[in-house]
């Protein structure tokens, strides 16, 4: 996939400039979605949304997001190009590093962007990061696709789609978004919990058996009883379930073709 967007270079301090258009979208974004995630969102995520600080009225710096990260988990953002290679995504998160393209989408794009930018990155993930039991699934997914090969690792991609990205949480209060994909668009959080989308209790395996697509809205949610399953999932044998999901092969796609 090609990108029309370049990130943005730190200068010798570590400090990444921004024009202050950059700022105003940031602004924009940041104001909508958090009015929207207010009773949609799991409560981990308002807690780690507290924890950050995030400013409203400009772009954080890497290094601010850094400090409140490292002293919750451990762990880091590191500033990557628009795009990176498998390799390199999954190296960083085997190193408690977590990639942050360090740009921002165009005003064009406010709704909508396929490739990661850094509202998507910081908004939507690094509020969970501060939490140990996603940290730590985090961790073992980098690990584990640092030494996957390429089909194994496309039965991780599912994995990840439909937990980091497309999550869902049962709650007595009712169903709450942990999945950054969602809680970074706007259309996703409002779709996710309506009545047009399926949804299913989470299972490893069906995950990684389930297509999906990147330029849409999603057919179908995975959702998790408790978020501790993700932590308990980190310390199972994953790549058995991949190789279970890869015996029962895929489920039929819920969405239609991509147009040519």
């Amino acid at each position: 996939m090609s990108t029309r967007y370049v990130a943005r270079e730190p200068d010798a301090a570590g400090v990444i400039h921004y024009p202050e258009d950059d700022h105003a979208v940031w602004h924009t974004l940041i104001e909508r979605q958090l009015k929207l995630v207010q009773g949609r969102a799991c409560q981990a995520y308002l807690d780690g949304i507290e924890r950050l600080q995030l400013p409203h009225e400009h772009i954080p710096q890497l290094a601010d997001i850094n400090r409140v990260l490292h002293a919750s988990t451990g762990w880091q953002v590191a500033a990557v190009p628009a795009l990176i290679p498998f390799d390199t995504f999954f190296r960083l998160l085997a190193d408690k590093r977590f990639p942050v393209a360090t740009f921002i989408r165009h005003r064009d794009e406010l709704d909508y962007l396929q490739e990661p930018d850094i509202f998507h990155e910081i908004f939507g993930h690094c509020p969970m990061l501060t939490q140990p039991w996603f940290a730590e699934f985090t961790h073992t997914y980098g690990k584990l696709g640092l030494t996957a090969t390429k089909e194994q690792r496309v039965y991780l991609a599912r994995l990840y789609w439909l937990t980091v990205e497309f999550g869902l949480l049962d709650t007595p209060e009712g169903l709450r978004i942990y999945g950054g994909g969602i809680l970074s668009s706007p259309k996703e959080t409002l779709h996710c919990l309506s009545d047009v989308p399926e949804r299913q209790p989470f299972d490893p395996v069906e995950a990684m058996r389930t297509p999906y697509r990147i330029d849409i809205l999603q057919p179908l949610y995975f959702v998790l009883n408790d978020l501790e399953r993700l932590r308990q999932l980190a310390r199972e044998d994953i790549m058995a379930l991949q190789q279970q999901a890869q015996a029962l092969g895929l489920h039929a796609p819920k969405f239609p073709p991509k147009a040519a």
